[in-house]
């Protein structure tokens, strides 16, 4: 593409039609620019469209749709092509810093992120003069600049984070703070004065704050690693402004909004964050300032209202102190008594309490509500905070504290008691107080795994749990609801099966509750009771305990998918998944109705699929009943291909992204329950599964070479006779996936089962060139994976087509080969095949090498009997060699970057495996011995001697 005023035009055209409600234009629109994003020039023209343009949507459309062209495109990846061509590369990283800093906030922020996504990947080595670049502009004064160089180091510097420790890291961290750290730090000290400067000037002070915000996050960033020798040599600077902004209240800074937080108080919270880092990593350096630090979080904490915009400070100066008093060092500061019942009575009790606010979230946004209390990403709720620091406590001081809380549960529970409807809050607090200061350990896998000794958890699950969830209205006091259901899922392991069995049925109850919080709380607290597990590793509530409430528990789960909001509620059809998974055989009579409600589902949520969880478990309930079902009556097949084909018939045409990996494993699994036929309708699709389109997107590949095994598995015969023109597609998709170190694996899993399946004559004349192409792989790039996979293919040919075949097709390509193969190949690296079944295959066939293959007896090839006998042993003895070398390192498929639907595996779709020798062999070692006689009787004096 030219960067042409013609082709700016025609971009813009596509773009404002990519903003277009109606599919019909919106996703032409979309494949056009798809289609085109190869082409060179074609990032230099959405940049010079942001830049340009006069309409302001197409700027900022420009600069979205550049950062997704970026984050799919730049990464370099082994084997594949360069997607982004190198004259484009040098232009976009030449233009990018400048263009961003001179774009307005909305462009800046889009253009930032593509730079860290570039940085990513190029910087230092490729990108050297990105840091002079960016601390260049740190001279310029213009406070809009200041903060897009901030911005963009701050989402370059933040992966520093969570990076695993590694030398590459540290040099690259070295390199940094030799660039960064003393500009910073200027800068860092040119704003504070700036701030005393401007005080009384509110929109200067607005910008300055700005920017201390991201100086405080990349302090945290640069010094989370390790204490680095310059910023402890200027901890008094940092620590003393970082102190004294603690402490700063300006008016001019204080917002009206009840909800969003202010500079003022982002800048607070970053500061708390920076504190707790340094009080928890370099307590010996950070002990001088910490007192003080103690004494201003403390005050802020007391003077702090209870608004929505101050939750983050507040949860992080909670935080702050439940770090400072789990440490030894600082025990000393919290032992007094009254310090203590101060803490519970004027941070933790406050912090606790259920406000407007919350009330406000539980009933009109329940999905933020479930998934801040649910999935434990309410880090910046200042509940949260509060149940850690009381867990920080307990920690030395579990008894004393045990003690003054217990005085504040009984007098909550005794308010709640005298006027329920009016005081039922306190009962909430009294709840939430129990379960933190119970609470040790907790996984979310296993709820609550070490409780407080000092808390009776079955007798305050009897007296105060129980009774809520008993009364005959699901719908009278959600919030209480939600706490006693999420009490019994907490405490699963802690509180006996009587009780939780007796729970069972209320629980199926709270289905049918209005509430969206009520009834997915119910829904998954059924699903982790179903999970766990009690002696034998069998689970703890047992099918023939459930049979009472089948229909019922069936009925409530799939009505309460059809509430307002929940008709997508993923724990709701999780429950569904385990549910089936656990009744087994009983859901039977069910499924009729059941895979009818499910298909009307699917078909529902492909025409715009947003919830992936969801989506996932409700393919998984999908293969549950097809297994179920046909577990039971095999015959049964056919019907769910009838009720199932019509809504994948219509995914595959829509090219509904998401679905297809889904809908490929799930064709698998309804192909693998048929006896040794192919029904007509599966060999219709046949032609349309080798499309090259279908194997570009990497989610597709491992679903896809599953769904042709079975075709291969089911239908070889068929495949030969009725659609012999289509092999040499089929090698096309082998040779495809055997070309990339990522997928090589899979291309064997499809060249074995065409091996092993397809009537010998119908692959003869491509079987040369399959091996030749093996060959030039294991030339151009060899790698431990590639050897295990041909190993135990070669193997796999020579139990199939006989040793001599094996010899002669190697020795064909080039005379003594198979020699070569033998000594450099099959011999030395035997050992690395892991796996039952591709050991088995490996030592079948090397013993059919040593005792059927007449030129290892009196050929040059004979000196290699006994070592290959040798390795053969070796297999069966000695432990796998699973040693790497260092240079290789695979890029996973969850690694490709951009947005691809990754594959994701259902477990109840899953394969059973298939062992190709074991009709024939049943164990290799006797199968051994018993050859080796065979062939010292038909060459007598000829194999002990060798």
């Amino acid at each position: 593409m030219e960067l042409s005023d013609a082709n700016l035009q025609t971009l813009t055209e596509y773009l404002k039609k990519t903003l277009d409600p109606d599919p019909s234009i919106r996703r032409p629109a979309e494949k056009f620019l798809e289609s085109v994003e190869g082409s060179q020039n074609y990032p230099l023209l959405l940049l010079t469209l942001l830049e340009k343009s006069q309409d302001n949507v197409i700027k900022v459309c420009a600069s979205v749709t550049f950062k997704n062209y970026i984050k799919r495109n730049w990464r370099i990846i082994e084997d594949e092509p360069n997607k982004i061509c190198e004259t484009d590369r040098i232009a976009i990283k030449g233009n990018i810093i400048h263009l961003m800093l001179s774009s307005p906030e909305q462009i800046q922020k889009q253009l930032s992120d593509a730079i860290s996504i570039i940085g990513r990947e190029d910087f230092p080595q490729k990108w050297p003069d990105l840091l002079t670049e960016m601390v260049n502009r740190f001279q310029s004064g213009d406070f809009h600049v200041i903060n897009g160089v901030l911005r963009t180091a701050h989402s370059l510097f933040k992966r520093y984070r969570h990076e695993f420790k590694s030398n590459e890291l540290w040099t690259e961290i070295k390199l940094v703070l030799d660039a960064f750290a003393q500009p910073l730090t200027n800068l860092f000290k040119a704003t504070i004065e700036l701030c005393s400067t401007h005080a009384n000037d509110a929109s200067a002070l607005k910008v300055l704050f700005s920017s201390l915000i991201q100086i405080a996050k990349l302090f945290y960033s640069l010094n989370f690693q390790d204490l680095p020798e310059f910023f402890e040599d200027h901890m008094e600077t940092w620590m003393t402004n970082f102190h004294s902004l603690l402490t700063l209240d300006n008016k001019l800074l204080q917002t009206d909004d009840e909800e969003e937080a202010g500079l003022l108080e982002l800048l607070k919270s970053q500061i708390c964050d920076n504190a707790a880092l340094y009080a928890q990593k370099y307590d010996e350096e950070f002990q001088p300032y910490l007192p003080r630090f103690v004494t201003a979080i403390w005050n802020l904490l007391v003077t702090t209202g209870q608004e929505v915009k101050y939750d983050l400070l507040v949860s992080n100066a909670i935080q702050f102190l439940a770090s400072v008093c789990e440490r030894p060092h600082y025990k000393h500061l919290f032992e007094d008594q009254n310090t203590l019942t101060s803490i519970c009575e004027k941070v933790i009790v406050p912090n606790m309490e259920f406000r407007a606010a919350d009330e406000e979230a539980f009933e009109d946004n329940s999905e933020e509500y479930i998934r801040r209390d649910l999935e434990g990403s309410d880090i910046d709720t200042r509940r949260r905070a509060a149940c850690d620091l009381v867990r920080g406590l307990c920690k030395f001081f579990e008894g004393p504290v045990t003690g003054i809380f217990s005085g504040y549960v009984n007098s909550m529970l005794q308010e709640y008691a005298k006027n329920p409807s009016v005081n039922w809050k306190h009962k909430d607090a009294a709840i939430y107080l129990v379960t933190s200061l119970a609470s040790k350990a907790q996984t979310q896998k296993h709820g609550i795994t070490q409780a407080n000794e000092f808390v009776n958890l079955t007798e305050f699950f009897v007296n105060h749990i129980q009774p809520d969830l008993k009364s005959a209205n699901v719908n009278e006091f959600p919030v209480l609801k939600a706490d006693g259901i999420k009490y019994i899922m907490i405490f699963r392991n802690q509180v006996p099966k009587e009780q939780l069995l007796v729970s069972i049925p209320l629980l199926i109850n709270h289905l049918q509750a209005e509430s969206i919080v009520v009834h997915t709380y119910a829904a998954h607290a059924l699903e982790r009771l179903f999970t766990m597990r009690g002696t034998n590793n069998a689970t703890l509530i047992t099918a023939a305990e459930m049979a009472p409430f089948v229909e019922v528990l069936l009925t409530n789960l799939f009505k309460a998918l059809t509430f307002p909001g929940s008709s997508e509620n993923e724990y709701i059809m999780k429950a569904v998944m385990r549910s089936f998974s656990l009744l087994q055989e009983a859901i039977i009579p069910y499924i009729p109705s059941l895979i009818a409600q499910l298909t009307q589902k699917l078909l529902a949520v492909s025409k715009n699929p947003s919830k992936p969880h969801f989506n996932h478990y409700m393919f998984e309930s999908i293969c549950l009943s097809i297994r179920i079902t046909c577990k039971a009556n095999p015959a049964a097949v056919g019907s769910f291909e009838e009720a199932l084909f019509m809504v994948f018939t219509e995914i595959l045409q829509n090219d509904v992204q998401e679905f297809i990996p889904y809908v490929f494993q799930v064709m698998s699994l309804l192909l693998e329950m048929h006896k040794n036929d192919i029904p007509s309708s599966y060999m219709a699709l046949f032609p349309h599964l080798l499309q090259p389109v279908l194997w570009e997107r990497t989610g597709n590949i491992p679903p896809l070479v599953r769904l042709l095994q079975a075709y291969l598995e089911k239908g070889a015969s068929t495949i030969a006779s009725a659609a012999a023109d289509k092999i040499p597609g089929l090698l096309g998709v082998f040779q495809k996936l055997i070309a990339s170190k990522a997928n090589d694996h899979q291309g064997f899993y499809l060249l074995n089962s065409i091996i092993e399946h397809m009537p010998p004559e119908s692959v003869d004349q491509y079987r040369k060139q399959i091996f030749i192409l093996l060959f030039q792989r294991l030339q151009n790039s060899k790698t431990t994976k590639f050897i295990k996979s041909f190993l135990v293919f070669i193997n796999l040919y020579c139990v199939k087509y006989g040793a001599l075949a094996l010899q002669e097709i190697f020795d064909s390509i080039q005379p003594k080969m198979f020699g070569m193969v033998l000594e450099k190949i099959i011999i030395p690296e035997i050992q690395k095949v892991s796996g039952q079944v591709e050991k088995k295959i490996c030592a079948v066939g090397i013993t059919k090498i040593l005792t059927e293959c007449p030129p290892m007896m009196d050929t040059e090839y004979t000196k290699l009997w006994t070592p290959l006998l040798q390795a053969l042993i070796g297999l069966f003895e000695l432990p796998e060699d699973d040693t790497i070398p260092d240079e290789e390192h695979f890029i996973d498929i969850e690694d490709t970057p951009g947005y691809q639907t990754a594959f994701s595996q259902l477990a109840f779709a899953g394969k059973k495996e298939h062992d190709p020798v074991g009709q024939m062999v049943n164990n290799p070692k006797i199968h051994l011995a018993q050859s080796l006689h065979k062939l010292s009787t038909a060459c007598p004096g000829r194999v002990g001697n060798s």
